[in-house]
C-alpha cells in the first residue's frame, strides 16, 4: 500500500555546521541543541576538538586526501598504534592539531569515557528541565539573587569534567589589587596537567619573568628586566635559566598553579545544595549566568563563575587560601599545543612500543659503550629551590667511573666528584676555581671516604656507568623523535623513569633521570676516547 505524503515521516536535515536560519531565530534558547547535547554531552559552540584524543574534528571545506573521508583523518593502525604519514592536515596549524598530545591509554579511555556520560547526562537533564519549566528564573529581576535550580546545580557538577574534555584553554589570572597586584598570562592544560604563564604587574617582584608547573613540580625563569605588562609567552620556552621554585601553600604562583590545574577533573563533581544564582551577563557576546556555588578547588569554597548552558566556565572570582583575592578569565578558543622545558619532561609526542631494529639498538647498547670507550659529559640537575647543579668532566665505561666539576647555580660552591657503582667521593673546590675536573685526580679527592649515592645525580651518573654491564630490562617506549646537536635521535624510556636519547647508530647522546619531584635531571653525552683515570681503591 502507498504512503500519503502527509503521513510519510519526516527526515531531520543533516548538522552542516552552518548558522541557523532566520526561522530559528525565536525558537526557546537550546531548543534546536537537545538531540546534539543529549548525543555529545556538550553544546554546539565552536571550540576545536582534540585530533590526538579522538574527538571529532571541525567540518572543512579543504579537499580531503585520496583515501581519507572528507573532513577526517586516517585512524592510526589499531595494532601499532603509528599515527597517520602527514597528522597535519595542509595549511592546518600544527599548534592546534595536537599531534604532540600524549594518546589515552585503556584506563584513561574508561575514565574519560565515563566522565563524559556523565557530563551528557547532567546537560541533558539541564535543557530538558529548561524547556518544561520554563527556566526558572530566566524572568527574576537583574539582582535578585535566588538558590540555584537543579538544572543550573547540574552543570557547576559539571564544570571541571567539560574543561579536562576541551583539554585546555587561554588563562588571564589577577592576583591582589592596586599597587600590589600580579598579572599572570598563558595557557592551562588539564589533560597533562600543565600551566605556562608570564608573570608581571606592579606587584610581581622576583615572580617577574616566565613560569611552568605540572601539579607536583613548579619552574620560573626569573627576568627582571621585563615590561610590567605581561603577555602571552612565548610557544617554544626559552631553553636556559628555568629553576626550581618550592611553591608556598595558599598564596603566590604556587596556588594560582592549584587553583587553574584544580579546575579539571576526570569524573563529574557531586551537585551542591547551597548555590545561589545572581544575574545573567555575557563574556565576549557569549550569554552566561552568574552564580556563586561550592567548588572543590584549593582557595575559596564558594567562588562566583561565570558559567554557559553547556557548563564551559568563562570567567572565575574568589579568594586563593590567604584570603587574596583573585581572578581568572579562560578563552576556551585560544588553545595550542603547549611545549614543556626540557626539565618537565619536553615534548611528550606520541608514545609507541619499540619496532625491532630500535629494539636491537636498545639491546646493543652496552657493547656499544664498552666498544667506544667513554664520554665527554655536562649535566644539568635542578634538585631544588636553592640546588640547581651543573658539571663538567668524564665518564669511562672502561673503569666504569665518573670524574666532574660539580658548580652550584647561585652559591656558586664547586665540588669534585668521583663516582663508581655504589661510592661517591667528593672533595671541595675554591668557588673561583677551573669548571672542569683538573688532571690528574687530586690526591685529597683519591683519599677522600666513599659515601652510598645519596641524590638525584649520583643515581644518574651511576644508572650511565650501569649501562656499559647491562641493557636495560623490561618494557621499553619510543616516547618521540628529536634533534639534539644536529643529530635525529630517538627518545626512548626504560622501566625506572630513565629516558636514552639514541642516534640511528645506536650510540646515547643524552640520559635523563626522573626524580621523584617530577623533574627530569639530564647528563648529555659526547661519545668517545677519555682519559682512563686512576683505578679504583680496593678498599675504604
Amino acid at each position: 500500500m502507498g504512503t500519503s505524503p502527509d503521513r510519510r515521516p519526516r527526515r531531520e536535515p543533516p548538522d552542516t555546521g552552518a548558522p541557523p536560519s532566520a526561522d530559528d531565530a525565536g525558537r526557546p534558547r537550546g531548543a534546536g541543541r537537545s538531540r546534539r547535547l543529549t548525543a555529545r554531552g556538550g553544546g554546539d559552540q565552536a571550540v576545536p576538538r582534540e585530533p590526538g584524543r579522538r574527538h571529532r574534528r571541525a567540518r572543512t571545506s579543504t579537499p580531503a586526501r585520496p583515501g581519507t573521508v572528507a573532513g577526517r583523518r586516517r585512524r592510526a593502525e589499531a595494532v601499532t598504534g603509528r599515527s597517520p604519514a602527514h597528522p597535519v592536515r595542509p595549511g592546518g596549524d600544527p599548534e592546534l592539531d595536537g599531534a604532540d598530545d600524549p594518546p589515552d591509554g585503556p584506563g584513561r579511555r574508561r575514565i574519560m569515557l565515563a566522565a563524559l556520560a556523565g557530563a551528557a547526562v547532567l546537560s541533558a537533564t539541564a535543557l530538558v528541565a529548561a524547556l518544561l519549566t520554563g527556566a526558572p528564573g530566566r524572568n527574576a529581576p537583574a539582582g535578585t539573587a535566588r538558590p540555584l535550580t537543579s538544572a543550573e546545580a547540574d552543570r557547576v557538577a559539571a564544570l571541571r569534567v567539560t574543561n579536562l574534555r576541551d583539554v585546555r584553554a587561554g588563562v588571564r589570572v589577577t592576583v591582589g589589587a592596586g599597587g600590589a597586584r600580579t598579572e599572570l598570562v598563558g595557557w592551562v592544560d588539564w589533560a597533562r596537567p600543565l600551566v605556562y604563564l608570564d608573570v608581571g604587574g606592579p606587584g610581581a617582584n622576583a615572580d617577574r619573568g616566565l613560569a611552568q608547573a605540572t601539579d607536583s613540580a613548579l619552574l620560573v625563569r626569573p627576568d627582571p628586566g621585563a615590561l610590567p605588562t605581561p603577555a602571552r609567552p612565548p610557544l617554544v620556552p626559552p631553553t636556559d635559566g628555568w629553576r626550581m621554585r618550592a611553591p608556598v601553600g595558599g598564596h603566590g604562583l604556587g596556588a594560582v598553579r592549584d587553583l587553574l590545574i584544580g579546575l579539571g577533573a576526570a569524573r563529574v563533581d557531586t551537585p551542591g545544595a547551597d548555590g545561589r544564582w545572581l544575574r545573567h551577563d555575557s563574556v565576549g557576546g557569549i550569554p552566561v549566568d552568574v552564580v556563586q556555588a561550592p567548588l572543590p578547588v584549593p582557595g575559596d569554597p564558594r567562588p562566583t563563575l561565570w558559567l554557559d548552558a553547556d557548563a564551559r566556565l568563562h570567567r572565575l572570582a574568589g579568594r586563593l587560601a590567604d584570603g587574596t583575592p583573585v581572578t581568572v578569565e579562560l578563552s576556551r578558543a585560544d588553545r595550542p599545543t603547549l611545549h614543556p622545558v626540557d626539565a618537565l619532561g619536553g615534548r611528550p609526542g606520541q608514545p609507541r612500543d619499540l619496532t625491532d631494529d630500535e629494539a636491537e639498538r636498545l639491546a646493543a647498547l652496552p657493547a656499544r659503550l664498552r666498544a667506544v670507550g667513554g664520554a665527554a659529559v655536562t649535566v644539568t640537575a635542578p634538585l631544588g629551590p636553592s640546588a640547581t647543579l651543573r658539571g663538567t668532566g668524564t665518564l669511562s665505561w672502561t673503569t666504569s667511573s665518573a670524574y666532574l666539576v660539580v658548580i652550584e647555580d647561585g652559591s656558586g660552591r664547586r665540588t669534585l666528584r668521583w663516582v663508581r657503582p655504589g661510592r661517591v667521593a667528593e672533595a671541595h673546590r675554591s668557588s673561583d676555581g677551573p669548571a672542569t675536573p683538573p688532571t690528574p685526580m687530586p690526591a685529597g679527592l683519591l683519599a677522600a671516604p666513599a659515601r652510598p649515592p645519596d641524590d638525584d645525580l649520583d643515581r644518574l651518573l651511576e644508572a650511565a656507568l650501569r649501562a656499559g654491564a647491562h641493557a636495560p630490562e623490561g618494557a621499553a617506549v619510543r616516547v618521540r623523535e628529536d634533534r639534539l646537536a644536529d643529530r635525529a635521535v630517538d627518545v626512548v624510556e626504560v622501566p625506572g623513569g630513565r629516558r636514552w636519547w639514541l642516534d640511528r647508530g645506536g650510540l646515547p647522546r643524552r640520559l635523563e633521570l626522573r626524580t621523584g619531584s617530577g623533574v627530569w635531571v639530564r647528563l648529555d653525552l659526547t661519545p668517545g676516547r677519555v682519559p682512563a683515570g686512576p683505578s679504583a681503591p680496593t678498599s675504604r
